[in-house]
């Protein structure tokens, strides 16, 4: 891991694209702003584990698991068609 020193307003670079500012420290808190493309995702670290975990359990399920919900949702979208 690499570990940089910076004081409010200053910013490090990752590769040309991507920019990561100390915004405000306040007591242990530092708050940092990050400009990158669109294309790459910026996510908490909590909340990237929390979305790692969803889609490993959602690539888990069989096709069994959600064929009720699948002819639930045909089925009422054929009552919703016919009932127009």
């Amino acid at each position: 891991m690499l570990v940089l020193s910076r004081q409010r307003d200053e910013t490090i670079m990752i590769g040309d694209d991507i920019e990561i500012t100390v915004v405000d420290i306040r007591g242990d808190k530092v708050r940092i702003g990050i400009t990158a493309p669109r294309s790459i995702q910026v996510h908490r670290k909590e909340v990237y584990d929390a979305i790692k975990k969803e889609n490993e359990n959602a690539s888990k399920l069989k096709p069994d698991d959600v064929s009720d919900v699948v002819q639930r949702n045909s089925n009422g979208a054929n009552d919703s068609a016919a009932n127009s």
